[in-house]
């Protein structure tokens, strides 16, 4: 009898656990929610979550605060993340370095890229340029390859720096060619651009935004875009498989996340207002001044995408033997 009283006071509890989330949700928000950018102000992911964050903020009728967490090539501010509480009032905005490339070079870091977030949505894509100085031998990848392969070692790769996603395109770049280039890191992007153009260093995989000036004033040349299209801003360059380098994509991207355990009405909620905020005209246009292919999407797909990305990363590093000193 004891044991029967125990099981229906369970069933009868039943709905209303259930009903928790879904009552939660109705109240959600009524405070304010801390944005988390991983990396320092000024960059391309702190500048588009202050543009996305005050749009959210409005749609939701709450205060959104952008709050930037750098350091450890943007694992500190993703663990903060990960260790908040599940209610939907932490958010994450970062990109692939946390999400998939750093987990594969330090396995002891303070959270799971997988486990720890609940996905809300893609935002963009930021494709890889392969870039060379305007006066440069090296008119397609094809020379570069040819010449890789005639002379190995000869050639210098430039980076932003140590696990850095240029770096390990460049590193995927000499698997799917079959060819060996020296990796030189750079303490950040710009003066590894520097270089490639005053000729110190022979190439590099670079973002859009900083060398598409320079390419258009004739300072580098553009060999190939690590994407699966053709650039607007590019249409003449070739991706990386019209040039000969099929499974050599490299793309960064943007998403957005929140603490695993929040309630799956605000995850909805929070895609379902993202996606608008996405959609708008205003805002395609600044994604795309910013050199971002806009996403969006469900969060099953943005899960399913960061999966195959840790996967892919977690090969190219194994296969270079990378490692962070």
């Amino acid at each position: 009898m004891t044991s029967r009283r125990a099981m229906l006071s369970s069933l009868l509890a039943a709905p209303v656990l259930l009903s928790v989330p879904r009552a939660f949700a109705q109240a959600w928000p009524s405070k304010n929610i801390t944005y988390v950018v991983p990396y320092p102000p000024g960059g391309t992911t702190d500048v588009l979550a202050r543009v996305i964050a005050t749009r959210l903020g409005t749609a939701l009728n709450a205060t959104v605060v952008v709050e930037n967490k750098p350091g450890a090539t943007g694992a500190i501010g993703t663990e903060f993340v990960a260790r908040a509480a599940g209610d939907g009032y932490t958010l994450l905005q970062t990109s692939t370095g946390p999400q998939s490339i750093v987990p594969n070079l330090r396995p002891n870091i303070g959270y799971d890229p997988e486990k720890s977030f609940e996905p809300i949505i893609m935002i963009g894509t930021i494709p890889s340029v392969l870039i060379v100085a305007a006066n440069s031998p090296f008119k397609t990848v094809a020379d570069v390859i040819a010449e890789a392969k005639k002379k190995p070692g000869s050639i210098s790769y430039a980076s932003g720096g140590n696990g850095t996603i240029l770096h390990v395109s460049g590193e995927l770049m000499k698997l799917q060619a079959g060819i060996d280039m020296v990796h030189v890191p750079y303490k950040g992007d710009t003066p590894a651009i520097q270089d490639v153009i005053a000729g110190h260093v022979a190439m590099m995989f670079a973002p859009l935004t900083p060398i598409l000036p320079h390419v258009q004033a004739g300072r580098l040349r553009a060999l190939a875009v690590a994407s699966p299209q053709r650039l607007k801003s590019l249409p003449a360059v070739p991706t990386t498989a019209e040039a000969g380098l099929k499974g050599a994509e490299a793309e960064q991207w943007q998403a957005i996340y929140a603490t695993a355990g929040t309630p799956k009405p605000v995850v909805q909620r929070l895609n379902a207002e993202l996606a608008k905020i996405l959609a708008d005209p205003e805002i395609a246009d600044r994604l795309d001044k910013l050199g971002v292919t806009a996403a969006g999407g469900t969060p099953d797909a943005l899960a399913a995408y960061q999966k195959a990305e840790i996967a892919k990363w977690g090969n190219v590093i194994s296969k270079a033997g990378i490692k962070l000193e």
